[in-house]
């Protein structure tokens, strides 16, 4: 978590995890958004869990976001992002998806009606 300027992080992120290599949730993408659930936080909790809660107590951000903000590898943030989720301190919802592409011919049409009512 804690880095050198220049160089590799001072703690490796396998043990911000507990060594542990897989999210529990292997559904969480990189764009999932995070929210902390709020209450008493537990006792007991390793300090990258604890970050992880402190960076979330002030909103929401992605995976990708608060694994910037820890300097964590985002898949040592999907893990510990999966145990805070399986402990019920931490909401995670799916991406916002893509817009749909708009219809050129719609937007013309519209264009149009624009342009006669100005007439």
């Amino acid at each position: 978590m804690t880095g050198r300027r220049g160089g590799r992080p001072l703690v490796p992120a396998y043990l911000s995890t507990g060594g542990v290599a897989r999210p529990s949730r292997p559904h969480l993408e990189r764009l999932s958004v995070l929210t902390a659930v709020g209450g008493a936080t537990p006792a007991g909790l390793p300090a990258a869990q604890l970050a992880l809660l402190d960076v979330l107590d002030d909103g929401s951000l992605t995976v990708v976001e608060a694994a910037a903000l820890l300097e964590l590898p985002v898949s040592a943030l999907r893990v510990l992002a999966g145990d805070l989720i399986d402990r019920n301190l931490v909401l995670a919802r799916a991406p916002i998806p893509p817009a749909e592409r708009f219809d050129p011919d719609l937007l013309k049409r519209v264009a149009d009606g624009l342009r006669a009512l100005k007439h």
